[in-house]
């Protein structure tokens, strides 16, 4: 047996499942523009993993993570988050799941008004019942433990590609949120960058317990994961433990 066929079998626990996808597809447009994008997905991600999903430009990755990040709602099969169905789910269930969730994206997503301190704490403003004092202690808190301490009051056209990187990071862990998601956080840096903020991501979350999804094309940081699942035109071909 080869090592896709005995790894697309792979069966995780069903304890501590964060993700649980059964027969997910997913269509873009209507009519006779109506294109399949996702097909017959089934895919379980549980609490503390660090998981990196790969595979082809248009294969489908940023798709997935965007149903999986309540950004869209599943259309056919099932998707459960944090055990609730999203299937056809509406806007309110969404946003409900959405502030469980961190996310990290490639073009950082950085307010150029606001400094390094003030777009975390951003994050956590969206949590009603934290007090202003904590708001501000967190977002500090976090923002040292990415080696940002000389940077908290910078403005993101004073901080380099890696800095503006840990920031989104500490933005998206302030939380605490149960899961984090990354579309190509490293794409924008340079080896040694972008390594230094993969691993930053898989020890911080590790020592808060949540799961991280990164979706990547770069092979230099596949061995900080548990697990690699692979996506090609729209269908799971690897999924397998490190």
């Amino acid at each position: 047996m080869n090592k896709i066929q005995s790894t697309i079998n792979y069966q995780p626990s069903t304890t501590n499942q964060v993700v649980n996808m059964h027969n997910l597809n997913h269509f873009f447009g209507e009519g006779k523009l109506k294109k399949q994008i996702l097909f017959d997905i089934n895919l379980t991600l549980n609490s503390g993993e660090v998981i990196i999903l790969k595979g082809p430009s248009g294969s489908g990755k940023t798709t997935l993570l965007t149903l999986m990040g309540g950004l869209r709602s599943a259309q056919s099969g099932s998707l459960q988050v944090f055990g609730e169905e999203l299937l056809g789910a509406k806007k309110n269930k969404l946003v409900q799941t959405r502030k469980n969730i961190g996310y990290i994206f490639q073009a950082h997503n950085l307010l150029a008004s606001l400094t390094a301190k003030q777009n975390v704490q951003m994050s956590l403003e969206l949590h009603h019942g934290i007090q202003a004092a904590e708001v501000e202690q967190r977002a500090i808190a976090l923002l040292e433990s990415v080696g940002l301490s000389d940077h908290i009051n910078y403005y993101p056209q004073n901080l380099s590609g890696g800095q503006k990187q840990r920031v989104a990071i500490a933005r998206a862990l302030v939380s605490h949120p149960k899961m984090v998601l990354a579309d190509e956080p490293t794409a924008a840096l340079d080896s040694k960058s972008g390594r230094d903020v993969v691993e930053l991501m898989q020890q911080l979350a590790r020592e808060q317990g949540c799961t991280i999804l990164i979706v990547t094309h770069d092979n230099r940081i596949l061995d900080v994961a548990d697990r690699i699942v692979e996506l090609e035109d729209g269908r799971i071909t690897l999924d397998t433990e490190q």
